[in-house]
């Protein structure tokens, strides 16, 4: 599992059919790939990696805070791209990206989990394999990746 991490001071994600809308104001914005061969173990290490992740400022000007400890919200959005393949031609190739039906499962552990650590209101999401427009706006910018073992 693989989760791309920006930290924000805005983000949303849009989508025409069905008509949906997610909005955040600071925070993070997580985009998360499941690979072939991911467990509920992948989800919980990837969740609560997440969610501790001191990336915001403390009073000193120093990334030691994590999101549990600030107002932020966060917008997760499912992003099978992650495991894009680029070794060989110029085409992507997808084999790694785990097949749709075990992906879907997987998200939407990790948005629960990610609700159990954060609390339900601070969590927003995209829709499973839907066509989005996503809007960053990247604080810093702060752009980590997390991957399970």
């Amino acid at each position: 599992m693989r989760a791309l991490v920006q930290r924000v001071t805005e983000a949303g994600v849009y989508i025409t059919d069905p008509v949906y809308s997610a909005e955040t104001k600071a925070g993070m914005v997580i985009l998360l790939g499941v690979k072939e061969g991911d467990t509920i173990q992948d989800v919980t290490f990837v969740a609560d990696k997440c969610a501790n992740l001191r990336i915001f400022e403390d009073e000193n000007g120093k990334m030691n805070i994590s999101i549990k400890e600030t107002a932020g919200e966060v917008l997760i959005i499912s992003q099978f791209t992650l495991y894009g393949e680029t070794a060989r031609g110029n085409r992507p190739a997808f084999t790694l990206a785990a097949k749709p039906e075990t992906a879907n499962v997987l998200y939407e552990a990790f948005v629960e989990r990610m609700k159990e650590n954060l609390g339900t209101q601070k969590i927003k999401t995209g829709i499973f394999a839907a066509m989005m427009s996503v809007k960053i706006i990247n604080d810093g910018p702060v752009t980590l990746i997390v991957e399970s073992k």
